[in-house]
């Protein structure tokens, strides 16, 4: 009986079933083995006698009476029905009656019977098998040993949109296209020969009746066999998912428009980011367009249709035809044009299906199209904060399936989501540039015109990292034919940094005109920066840690009458000075500390430079990334100095070739300074005793060296500057006077002294004998000024060549 029960099969089949017949009077004319081993009875007990009498108990004759009258009157009978066991126990069994024709002996009864418990489960089987195929949201699938599908339900009905009937004897995968049919042959060709089953695998399904339409099936199939291990065939359940596949897939392109898109604060690089997301997942062909002002940096103005750029295309396969409008080049949307509507609406442009027509349509310049074949689109506007920034563009040609209202919705959270991302990058372009316009109207714009030393340099602004160093540099002429030649860098990045910079700069070129030592001059910037923070910190303008505070910085005066050079540096990287035989030397300095620790001292180191010596002054940036040691650094760029290129220029592009990357992640600045010596003849220099008579002995030398060198119409003005600083020597100094003239770009007279008493100008009253003499030396020189020394001071004039100032 357990197994009987377990294996569910029909309870009433012939070799399971309680057999019984009954003659027209209700009386057992038949009994099997079976109803003896259900009821107890044996056939010679109970054949002959009346059923009621033998197998009712009288508490159940009505329920049995009714039964037997539905019977006679319906000529047959299904239900249930308690019976009575040999031994006095009630069995209930369900029963079938059947009404059989005798012909001339009249009606017979045929019953056959079986434990209700085996009936129910029997029953609630074949109920599970009629849902399976009638009700089952489930599709299933059966195929026969040889591969041909033998039945299907309703649910595959529903899904294919064939009717149930016209599967029977079709081959496996028939009505699929032919790389889902082969795969779905391979499917259950494996479970048919290795016996294992396959769980939730997934399969595209695309019918050739609708090629169009993608679905996607999860399908599990298992082996059939009887009994004794004959194989009947495979049964798939195959369920529908293609809804679930497509949310799946589309929280997959949220996740990645998440983690790929906005990797760089670039517009660009964003725009071709978010293009390669859209293929081919949701499309075959994409293109970016954003407003120009986007692309700049700027701020796009509200409903404006373009120009637009386009900045970002990905099409599907390497032989398949992208937008014809390459990357960075401009793009000229028609008036009647998806894309123009969009940008000046702000609103998307679905449509699913193209006219043939659509692409050569007047208006639409089939130029917007990728080609030919695209046969859906979507037309997305890329909007952040409310204003348009530009449009994208989704084609589908490769794929056959059109575009749907949720593929519409995916493409604006995209595109919502993207445009933040180049809104930000739009944002940091506009900061960039403008730190980057306050950084170039800080810097020189050219190099001052000097006679000291020729100058090659390079400036290379960073092209990654969070914004703009504070790198800069200087080429300062000072009195006497002498140039001070400064490169800098400041802590930090972006427009502090820069205007940190700007305020450096500034007080740089202040000082080189109290002629300072170069120690003395990084001694005033120290107080600067200090100043700086001091004022930031007490504003609270930013955490104290990110506060631009520091700087490094290297000074140096190159005299070419001497061809003596002064350095000192605050912190910053050594010069390299390569001599005109091409050795290279890294100059032995005293680093210093940086600016903005305060009172440290700095030292500066005096060095005779040959003529045609190389000075070269550099930041941080030219010998190497942070991560490498500075000292390899430093090692290529000496090497690169040992092999100078000839003309300056070659020489420093040949520098930077060697040594900076393509994308620089600091600032870098490279200076190099070609040493001249001014030719003796050109300068001419006496020592004067303290003396009256002095004054008329430098009137004398200086008018017969002008007329040696052809200035004898200066002779007259540069006479009464030189008579009166030597007066003024012998007056108030006390000590001998040094006179020296310089011929260069103009006329230079000085007067040095062993004092460090300043003079002054002042204006004398009309009753006054003297006090005038320093303010016709202002009068009549175009420059002049005073610079000290260790040993005393020196007043200095400027004149110009051609003439006498008025």
């Amino acid at each position: 009986m357990t197994e009987l029960s377990e294996s569910h099969d029909d309870p009433f089949a012939p070799h399971l079933a309680a057999l019984v017949v009954l003659d027209d009077r209700g009386v057992v004319v038949g009994w099997n083995r079976r109803a003896q081993e259900l009821l107890g009875h044996p056939d010679t007990a109970v054949i002959g006698r009346p059923a009621f009498e033998v197998l009712v108990d009288p508490a159940d004759l009505p329920a049995v009476t009714e039964a037997a009258a539905k019977c006679r009157r319906a000529g047959g009978w299904a239900g249930v029905l308690t019976l009575r066991h040999r031994d006095g126990q009630l069995v209930e069994l369900g029963l079938r009656a059947h009404e059989l024709s005798r012909g001339d002996r009249g009606r017979e009864w045929f019953l056959a019977g079986a434990p209700a418990a085996d009936v129910l489960d029997w029953q609630r089987d074949r109920a599970v098998l009629d849902g399976l195929y009638r009700q089952c949201p489930i599709g299933m699938v059966i195929h026969g040993p040889d591969q041909r599908i033998l039945r299907v339900n309703r649910a595959i009905e529903r899904f294919s949109g064939v009717p149930a009937a016209d599967f029977r004897g079709l081959s496996t995968g028939r009505l699929l296209l032919a790389d889902d049919a082969r795969k779905a042959v391979d499917r259950v060709r494996q479970v048919m020969q290795t016996g294992r089953p396959l769980v939730y695998s997934e399969q595209f399904v695309r019918l050739e009746q609708d090629p169009a339409r993608e679905r996607v099936a999860l399908v599990s199939s298992f082996r059939m066999e009887d009994p004794s291990g004959r194989v009947l065939g495979v049964a798939e359940m195959i369920e529908d998912i293609t809804e679930r596949h497509r949310a799946q897939r589309r929280l997959a392109l949220l996740d990645q428009v998440g983690s790929r898109i906005g990797t760089t604060l670039d517009v660009a690089e964003t725009a071709r980011e978010l293009a390669e997301v859209m293929v081919p997942h949701l499309a075959d062909h994409a293109s970016v367009d954003l407003l120009q002002a986007v692309t700049r940096g700027e701020e796009p103005t509200r409903a404006v249709a373009g120009p637009v750029v386009r900045l970002g295309t990905c099409s599907v396969g390497a032989q398949q035809p992208g937008p014809p409008h390459p990357e960075g080049h401009p793009v000229e949307f028609g008036p009647d044009t998806p894309q123009a509507g969009c940008l000046a609406e702000g609103r998307p442009l679905l449509e699913p299906v193209l006219p043939p027509d659509w692409v050569s349509a007047a208006g639409r310049q089939g130029a917007q199209a990728p080609d030919l074949g695209a046969h859906s689109l979507i037309v997305v506007p890329l909007a952040a904060r409310g204003l348009v920034l530009g449009v994208m563009t989704l084609w589908r040609s490769r794929r056959p399936d059109a575009f749907e209202t949720d593929d519409l919705t995916l493409a604006q959270e995209l595109a919502s989501r993207a445009a933040v991302a180049i809104d930000n990058a739009r944002r940091f372009t506009q900061q960039q540039q403008t730190a980057f316009t306050l950084q170039s109207s800080l810097l020189p714009r050219t190099v001052p015109d000097q006679s000291a030393v020729e100058v090659a340099l390079r400036y290379l602004p960073a092209s990654a990292g969070p914004g703009l160093g504070g790198d800069w540099f200087d080429v300062i002429p000072l009195s006497g034919a002498r140039v001070a030649l400064v490169v800098g860098d400041v802590v930090g990045r972006g427009i502090h940094a820069a205007a940190t910079m700007g305020r450096l700069r500034t007080a740089v070129h202040t000082l080189p005109s109290l002629d300072l030592e170069p120690d003395e001059v990084l001694s005033r910037l120290d107080d600067l920066v200090n100043l700086l923070a001091a004022e930031h910190e007490a504003v609270g303008e930013r955490p104290v840690g990110e506060q631009v505070v520091g700087a490094t910085c290297l000074y140096a005066v190159y005299d070419p009458v001497s061809g003596r050079c002064s350095v000192a540096r605050a912190g910053h990287p050594p010069p390299v000075v390569t001599a005109p035989d091409g050795q290279v030397a890294v100059l032995d300095l005293p680093a210093g500390p940086p600016l903005g620790l305060g009172g440290l001292p700095f030292a500066t180191r005096d060095i005779e430079l040959a003529e045609g010596s190389l000075l070269s002054l550099y930041t941080n940036g030219i010998i190497g990334e942070r991560h490498i040691d500075a000292d390899v650094g430093l090692a290529k760029l000496c090497a690169a100095l040992a092999r100078p290129a000839g003309a300056l220029e070659r020489t420093c592009q040949a520098v930077i070739d060697a040594l900076v990357p393509s994308r620089p992640s600091d600032d870098v600045v490279l200076l190099i300074a070609r040493t001249r010596m001014l030719p003796p003849a050109d300068v001419a220099s006496w020592r004067l005793p303290p003396e009256p008579a002095s004054a008329g002995r430098a009137r004398t030398l200086i008018s017969a060296k002008l007329t040696e060198w052809g200035l004898e119409h200066l002779a007259f003005t540069t006479e009464l500057i030189a008579s009166e600083l030597v007066t003024n020597v012998y007056r108030y100094a006390g000590g001998p006077a040094t006179l020296r003239l310089i011929r260069e770009q103009c006329l230079v007279c000085e007067v040095s002294d062993t004092s460090h008493t300043s003079p002054h100008l002042r204006h004398a009253r009309t009753t006054d004998e003297g006090g005038r003499g320093l303010f016709l030396v202002a009068r009549m020189a175009e420059r002049w000024g005073t610079r000290y020394t260790r040993d005393g001071k020196t007043v200095w004039t400027e004149q110009p060549l051609t003439g006498t100032p008025v």
